[in-house]
């Protein structure tokens, strides 16, 4: 069920019968035709778990499940949005930051402790993003929100990306994250909060990055 782009700021869905798709509550701008919105507590296709994961790191974010027949306008606070489309891999976004996704796809929860070990949990600590980050894994759509707009910077094994941790996104594909120190310029002429650290990503897969340091 793919999405388009209205703008930076609004994306169109079209809803059929036997598909559905799942929004953060009050995203819904608009819609045309016979649609229903209906509040969902299962969080998707990953079932009681991939609910639970999120309780326990507090990150749990308000569903709305779409179905019928016709448009839908999506957006939420004025913020940017970036469609990611996957063709049978994963992509890991913070459960705050998801606007829409197709119903399609397998939802889930990983543990950031688990890539980067005790570093993955201090991530979690710096940043102020929960432990545990939603993951998205089939073909489909996913339209995710950031400040200011997104660039995808893709990740290689011969380059790894460097990332400062307010500005991270999402990212997708094989991909390991770990929080290394970053003394120098960057510490002097940022703001302070938590940029004495970046978050390094290598493998294969890309990153996206927001061109801001706010929250949402």
């Amino acid at each position: 069920m793919p999405f388009r782009e209205v703008n930076s700021k609004m994306i169109e869905a079209t809803v059929a019968p036997g598909l559905r798709l799942f929004s953060q509550r009050g995203a819904m701008l608009a819609y045309k035709g016979e649609v229903s919105f209906t509040p969902n507590t299962q969080g998707g296709q990953g079932g009681v778990m991939s609910m639970i994961g999120r309780r326990v790191a507090d990150e749990a974010t308000p569903l709305m499940t779409v179905e019928g027949s016709g448009t839908v306008l999506f957006g939420h606070g004025g913020h940017h949005i970036q469609v990611i489309s996957l063709t049978g891999d994963t992509v890991y976004v913070e459960a705050d930051r998801l606007l829409a996704f197709d119903g399609t796809l397998e939802q889930g929860t990983m543990f950031m402790g688990s890539q980067g070990g005790v570093m993955g949990m201090v991530r979690g600590q710096v940043t102020g993003q929960g432990l545990f980050t939603t993951t998205l894994r089939g073909h489909g759509d996913v339209a995710v929100m950031a400040h200011g707009g997104v660039i995808e910077v893709p990740i290689t094994p011969q380059r790894p990306v460097h990332v400062d941790p307010q500005a991270y996104v999402a990212h997708h594909g094989d991909v390991r994250n770990k929080l290394s120190t970053a003394l120098g310029w960057r510490d002097m002429v940022g703001r302070g909060s938590g940029e004495a650290f970046q978050l390094e990503l290598s493998g294969n897969g890309a990153v996206y990055v927001q061109a801001s340091e706010e929250k949402l």
